[in-house]
């Protein structure tokens, strides 16, 4: 494998969790700028965007983001691959917007005083200087959202990982996100389980029930899915009658 690969590789990875198997054996190298992993709940999605990040191991097989290791090689994995979950909540540690977005270039080994320089300056840029010592809880969702993509956006991942991003916001605020997230230059990695958010990837993987079940440009691969999900509710509603 060359040493310069800066994608993203599984091969043979699994992952089993309390004895079930959620991903069967993933064979992947994803190298493309704008990736969607698409699926219905329960079908591995975030399982594996678990994995890639290193939050979780295989099971079986490996797991290389730009040749390292996720999992055990976690201070170099954070500049390689960043995580915005899909509630904000989740990610958020700290009680001022300033000490949240300082948080993971502390742990990047930056010392305080150029840490909180790089802070300023990124909330100056985004017109956002006066949230530096407002409580985290004062912000909207939509305003947590966007705390957590800067947080990401400090740390400079090469990579960026995108669970359900615009689950849960109004639409003005999905809107400025999704322009946001249009405009960045890092490789972004979007699991979804709606098929329009993907529309302009240039690689969509459908998963289902922990396997792939098609991989291809979003032209072939989102008509299937749609067409599949219509099939399954149409045969769910059949039944809920028949009962």
């Amino acid at each position: 494998m060359p040493h310069h690969f800066s994608g993203i590789e599984l091969h043979a990875a699994s992952v089993t969790l309390g004895g079930k198997a959620v991903l069967c054996p993933l064979t992947l190298a994803l190298t493309e700028r704008r990736i969607g992993i698409l699926g219905r709940n329960g079908s591995g999605k975030t399982t594996l965007l678990r994995l890639i990040a290193g939050l979780i191991a295989p099971a079986a097989g490996t797991v290389r983001v730009e040749c390292i290791d996720p999992f055990t090689d976690r201070k170099a994995t954070l500049s390689a691959i960043g995580i915005l979950f899909q509630s904000p909540d989740h990610q958020i540690l700290f009680p001022t917007v300033e000490e949240e977005l300082a948080f993971g270039l502390i742990q990047q080994g930056l010392p305080r005083p150029e840490v909180l320089a790089k802070v300023h300056r990124a909330l100056t840029v985004e017109g956002k200087a006066h949230w530096a010592k407002a409580p985290v809880t004062a912000l909207s969702q939509g305003q947590r959202q966007y705390l957590c993509l800067m947080s990401v956006l400090l740390m400079r991942p090469r990579t960026i990982l995108l669970d359900e991003p615009l689950a849960g916001l109004d639409l003005p605020t999905q809107a400025r996100l999704a322009r946001r997230f249009h405009a960045l230059a890092e490789r972004l990695v979007t699991i979804t389980h709606d098929p329009a958010t993907l529309a302009g990837s240039d690689r969509v993987i459908w998963l289902e029930a922990g396997q792939i079940a098609a991989d291809g440009t979003p032209e072939q691969v989102l008509p299937a899915f749609t067409a599949e999900m219509a099939r399954i509710g149409a045969r769910d509603a059949d039944a809920d009658l028949a009962g």
